[in-house]
């Protein structure tokens, strides 16, 4: 039996077949407005291979100036957790790109976790990413998921030591995210020798697809990616795109130039 988080892996790796890394596309739910959510969502899912969809918080320790500015902005227009849920349940036809929710823990926990997973799998969300939620404290979670098939993906950095590399990579479900960097998302990365030989290092021990995220802006740095991640995650870059009131599939195709 095929189970969403299983469409995650698949897709990833359908695009690697292709001989290119696959692109996972983010967006912040609600930005830049409410009204214009399923059409964005539906014109980055016609590009990107698997979207990530932010769930805006009020303390987003992990982004940067970017998507804290489109997070605000959302939650300044009424964004909640349950319009999410209802927007992606009502959307028609469903995205071909699986689709990932990358949340902190507390809107999760203030939406009731025995009620998310079935409300996330109605919705067709495949999966979460959870910046805040350490491997030794997810069990509960990742147990909550496991009933509806969803993945919990895994977040490295760096700075991982091996052993713990290890664990996180065999705990990871639908892919790892690889972390480019230390520090904040947004930065521009000029992807040096020594990120591509921890990325090398990542794939070495995953047996999931690994995607490498932070800084990831141009086709240049796909292109010095490829052999050494499975995908990539575009973030504030494109986040920027539909700030700006721009295509974001033709952003998407360009990354693939």
């Amino acid at each position: 039996m095929v189970t969403p988080r299983d469409t995650i892996s698949t897709a990833i790796r359908q695009a690697a077949a292709q001989g290119r890394p696959a692109v996972v596309g983010f967006m912040t739910a609600g930005f830049p407005d409410k009204a214009d959510f399923r059409a964005s969502l539906t014109t980055i899912a016609s590009a990107a291979d698997v979207v990530e969809i932010g769930v805006p918080f009020t303390d987003p320790m992990a982004d940067g100036m970017t998507i804290q500015r489109a997070s605000h902005a959302a939650l300044a227009g009424g964004f909640n957790l349950p319009w999410l849920l209802a927007e992606l349940e009502q959307l028609q036809p469903r995205p071909r790109a699986p689709l990932l929710l990358m949340s902190y823990l507390n809107p999760l926990l203030a939406y009731g976790l025995d009620r998310l997973p079935a409300a996330a799998a109605r919705a067709g969300v495949a999966g979460f990413i959870i910046p805040d939620l350490p491997y030794e404290e997810s069990a509960e979670v990742r147990a909550a998921l496991d009933g509806q098939g969803l993945a919990l993906v895994q977040m490295v950095t760096p700075v991982t030591p091996p052993e713990r590399l290890k664990m996180l990579c065999a705990a990871s479900q639908g892919f790892v995210y690889a972390v480019t960097m230390t520090g904040t998302t947004g930065k521009s990365v000029a992807v040096p020798d020594d990120v591509l030989a921890y990325m090398d290092r990542v794939r070495a021990v995953s047996p999931v697809p690994v995607c490498a995220g932070f800084g990831i802006r141009s086709a240049e740095q796909v292109e010095r990616m490829r052999g050494h991640v499975d995908g990539v995650v575009v973030g504030s870059a494109l986040v920027e795109v539909l700030e700006r009131r721009e295509d974001p599939a033709a952003f998407i195709r360009s990354l693939r130039a």
